[in-house]
């Protein structure tokens, strides 16, 4: 039995939903009540979990040997996920895949900052571990800036100039599948990219051409972003975090091509024009 935690997000719905074609037992945690309901009425062993009190981790944990960790970025989300990895280990889970960031080793951001310390406590305790380095999701196209891009045909973000390798999260998700279900995977960090790296006014020029209208990237100041932001419901903490990503991105740090998605699922990772080309009807 698997336990997909952050079953409500980007990975870990992609992950769901391969879980669901494999056939494979697995419970869905959602942080939300309604979701968990809504997911259970879909025939999927659903649970609420809120990582902040463990009671409700160590009953989502019941009959579980391995755990897909993601939890939602927060001031807390180091002691949340800490929460459920230390519950996980008395449960006596003997996998657990942690969802990270890129070069999150390396703490150079403020999100990596709050991975780095749980993939430490992972290296330093006794369960079998895996982490998931993924880079810029394509996802932050679909998710973030459909509206803009059907309404006024811009997306915006605080300035990064240099190329980003983006992933899709489904490659993310089949890794993370992977991970979870066969030998050979412990002990390993693996860095997931995209085939290809792209600056974001390429993204842009691909958008043009598969939609056959004129998209623009527009690159915010910091000052900005960090007016802007909240205004469009996006906490200033998380705000704050993404500036202190997108500057230390500005120029170059992105842009590193791997080839684990191939590696490790048998099958190249997604195209960004693939991606584009996918979601037409959700920018049209």
């Amino acid at each position: 039995m698997i336990l997909v935690t952050g079953a409500g997000g980007n990975v870990g719905g992609a992950l769901v939903a391969q879980l669901q074609a494999s056939g494979i037992p697995f419970r869905a945690a959602y942080h939300s009540a309604e979701d968990a309901r809504k997911a259970a009425k879909e025939g999927i062993d659903a649970v609420a979990v809120e990582m902040a009190a463990p009671s409700t981790v160590r009953a989502a944990l019941d009959g579980v040997s391995r755990v897909f960790l993601l939890g939602a970025m927060s001031p807390e989300q180091v002691r949340n996920e800490s929460n459920v990895v230390e519950a996980a280990i008395s449960a006596g889970v003997e996998h657990i895949v942690k969802q990270s960031l890129w070069r999150a080793d390396e703490e150079l951001t403020p999100i990596a900052r709050l991975h780095r310390p749980v993939e430490r406590l992972l290296e330093e305790s006794a369960v079998d571990w895996t982490f998931l380095r993924a880079n810029f999701y394509m996802q932050t196209f679909s998710r973030n800036w459909a509206d803009s891009i059907r309404s006024a045909n811009i997306f915006s973000s605080p300035l990064i100039r240099g190329p980003i390798a983006f992933v899709d999260v489904a490659d993310v998700a089949a890794v993370a599948l992977r991970a979870l279900t066969e030998d050979g995977h412990a002990g390993k960090a693996y860095a997931l990219t995209g085939p290809e790296a792209l600056t974001y006014d390429q993204t842009a020029s691909v958008l043009s051409d598969v939609l056959g209208r004129v998209i623009t990237y527009q690159g915010m100041t910091n000052e900005q972003a960090l007016s802007v932001l909240p205004q469009f419901g996006v906490p200033v903490f998380e705000a704050e975090a993404l500036v202190g990503v997108c500057n230390f991105y500005l120029d170059e740090g992105a842009e590193t091509v791997t080839t684990t998605v191939a590696e490790i699922t048998g099958r190249p990772p997604t195209s960004f024009r693939e991606f584009a080309e996918a979601n037409r009807d959700l920018f049209a």
